[in-house]
């Protein structure tokens, strides 16, 4: 359950009407599959090592196995600073969705008593955060489920009495079904990695269960299509029942504005308000338990890194119930950047946070296929059979490289629509120019300073102690 729900957020109940405005029915569809792919791609591949090496850290400790030490520090910082920035962008959607409610208060001071909130259950004890996700994830699916279901029935037998039933006409108006063409999918494509956030972590949990040559498969491919059904089957039926020219999706895509969400749009205008109102109340509390993963992830994830040496010692500090108070503390303080709305605008703040996010999703997956392609080169330089492995990922190289190819395709794509595209996007040129330059800047540097290479491929450890730099 928590697997599963605990990657349906924001980018899906909020953003997914952006996408649609932007790119329309078939150009959101189009970003959501091939997004998709890629994650399978990585999730196969981290699953893989994953299996055979079960060891706290996963993925940058991968990296630091089979490529070299700066990767590894390189990872755990960017895997850091995304969740902490996504912290920030749930905020930031948290506070706009009660404005939906009270649109006389800002949005700011709702940001800030759920802020409170999280700080409140992140540093009682990790069952109880267990306890408040698990509950949280059952309520995200079985609103996705009964969405679909009620949305499958309103585009076949109409929004109410009367109501022709809408079919495809939405994909057949001026600008349907691929409205600003592959710009427009390459500009909606960073709302999709910021929906799939979060989807590695199935592959870095699947490593610790019981009998994993039979188990890990059935948990990357259940928890995986599961998933992609549910945001394929979202963003469909939601191009399907409003217009890629509707004024509240226009306005979503012209300025990040997201008071009220596309699931909650469709039952409005449907006459049921009261379902209406339900769904806006499941959507909040969905965003709230995604920003409550992203502060535990956030937090856990520099407490390791303190625990490798690649972040200061007191990060690693514990409080008596466990819980890595001063890592929690900076990333609490990296949250607050949501009380930034009030200078930047909440709608323009959490697009650019939206955009953020994506880059460094999709740098961090790029990395898991380089570190698979190393893993594999390693298994042979050291004799080693498959057979040694309790899961093999499928279509080896091909997946790796097909990740590969889509994210650097991706990442040109961007850049070329962000510049020569019809409207300059602000958002998405700042994560490419600031967030790529960065991740290799942090890189390169720690190459430099500290005189690190490449892991020769005969030296790759593969034993399942967590490494200490």
């Amino acid at each position: 359950m928590m697997s599963v729900g605990g990657t349906i957020g924001t980018g899906l109940f909020v953003a997914s009407g952006m996408s649609i405005a932007i790119a329309g029915p078939g150009g959101a569809l189009v970003a959501y599959v091939t997004v998709g792919i890629m994650v399978f791609c990585v999730l196969t591949s981290l699953g893989e090592i994953s299996a055979l090496i079960p060891v706290s850290g996963s993925f940058h400790e991968f990296a630091g196995r089979f490529v070299d030490p700066a990767l590894a520090w390189t990872l755990g910082w960017n895997y850091w600073l995304q969740w902490a920035i996504s912290l920030t962008s749930e905020l930031v959607a948290s506070g706009i969705l009660m404005t939906y409610w009270f649109p006389a208060v800002p949005a700011w001071i709702f940001s800030a008593i759920i802020l409170a909130f999280l700080v409140f259950v992140n540093t009682r004890s990790v069952a109880m955060f267990g306890e408040t996700e698990y509950w949280l994830s059952g309520v995200k699916v079985a609103a996705v489920f009964l969405f679909i279901c009620v949305a499958t029935w309103m585009d076949v037998k109409g929004f109410g009495d009367g109501a022709p039933a809408l079919g495809f006409a939405n994909w057949w108006i001026e600008g349907a079904p691929f409205k600003n063409g592959w710009g427009g999918v390459f500009s909606v494509v960073p709302i999709a990695f910021f929906a799939f956030g979060g989807t590695e972590l199935v592959g870095i949990s699947a490593g610790e269960v019981e009998n994993p040559r039979k188990n890990v498969p059935i948990a990357i491919n259940q928890t995986f299509w599961r998933i992609f059904g549910f945001y394929v089957s979202s963003i469909g039926l939601i191009g399907l029942l409003i217009a890629n020219d509707d004024p509240s999706l226009s306005l979503s895509a012209k300025n990040g504005d997201i008071t009220i969400a596309p699931f909650t749009l469709i039952l409005q205008r449907a006459g049921l308000n009261g379902a209406a109102n339900v769904m806006n109340l499941v959507i909040l509390s969905a965003v709230v338990s995604t920003a409550n993963s992203a502060m535990y992830a956030a937090s856990r994830t520099l407490m390791s890194l303190s625990l490798r040496g690649q972040a200061h010692p007191i990060f690693s500090l514990v409080s008596s119930n466990g819980v890595p108070m001063w890592a929690l503390f900076v990333t609490v303080c990296i949250g607050s950047m949501a009380f930034l709305g009030i200078v930047l605008g909440e709608g323009e703040l959490f697009n650019l946070l939206l955009n953020v996010t994506g880059t460094s999703g999709l740098l961090t997956w790029l990395s898991i296929s380089l570190t698979h392609l190393r893993f594999r080169a390693a298994l042979e330089a050291q004799g080693k059979s498959l057979e040694l492995l309790p899961y093999v990922a499928p279509f080896f190289p091909w997946m790796d490289y097909l990740a590969i190819a889509i994210g650097l395709l991706i990442l040109i794509g961007q850049a070329v629509t962000g510049i020569m595209g019809p409207v300059l996007d602000i958002g998405a040129l700042l994560s490419l120019f600031v967030g790529v330059p960065l991740f290799f800047g942090l890189y390169l540097g720690y190459r430099v300073w500290t005189g690190v290479s490449l892991v020769d491929l005969h030296d790759c450890d593969f034993s399942m102690r967590t490494r200490v730099e």
